[in-house]
């Protein structure tokens, strides 16, 4: 009894842990492009194979910056050599997730249908369908429990 007492109390006082989901970048081109994950730190690069190749992580909330960006290029050493980039970012606020879509240095992927979406299907997906970004703020945002992907060659 007083086990199940002790478990009861734990129940009460411990809160629950929210999931987190995943941003997801998707390769559908028919060739390579590499990516890193920039916050306060840089991690990559990581090069996506053509057909389907893909990079996976965790919503995480930067110490310093607040967000990441998944900066994909496709040139393998586009992020250092000013090629142009296309930047899925993202910023980690409670149970929301803010997340947009930019171009920096030119379009990466002129004539490319681009994709973000939330495997939530009640949440606003951001299309390039020329690889270049329509007028107007593409900044939306969606529950934080469920997965991100931005797919390039959609």
């Amino acid at each position: 009894m007083m086990l199940k007492s002790l478990v009861a109390a734990l129940a009460i006082t411990t809160p629950l842990a929210s999931a987190v989901g995943n941003a997801r970048v998707v390769n559908s081109c028919d060739f390579e492009v590499t990516l890193w994950s920039v916050g306060s730190d840089i991690d990559g690069p990581f090069h996506l194979e053509a057909g389907g190749d893909s990079y996976t992580e965790v919503f995480t909330k930067d110490p310093v910056t607040g967000g990441k960006a998944l900066k994909v290029t496709r040139d393998r050493d586009g992020l250092y050599t000013g090629d142009p980039q296309t930047i899925f970012a993202y910023s980690l606020d409670g149970d929301n997730i803010w997340y947009d879509l930019s171009n920096t240095f030119g379009n990466a992927f002129p004539g490319k249908k681009l994709v973000v979406e939330s495997a939530n299907d009640d949440c606003d997906a951001i299309v390039w369908n020329d690889g270049t970004p329509p007028a107007g703020s593409q900044v939306k945002v969606c529950t934080a429990s469920d997965d991100v992907t931005f797919t390039i060659c959609a």
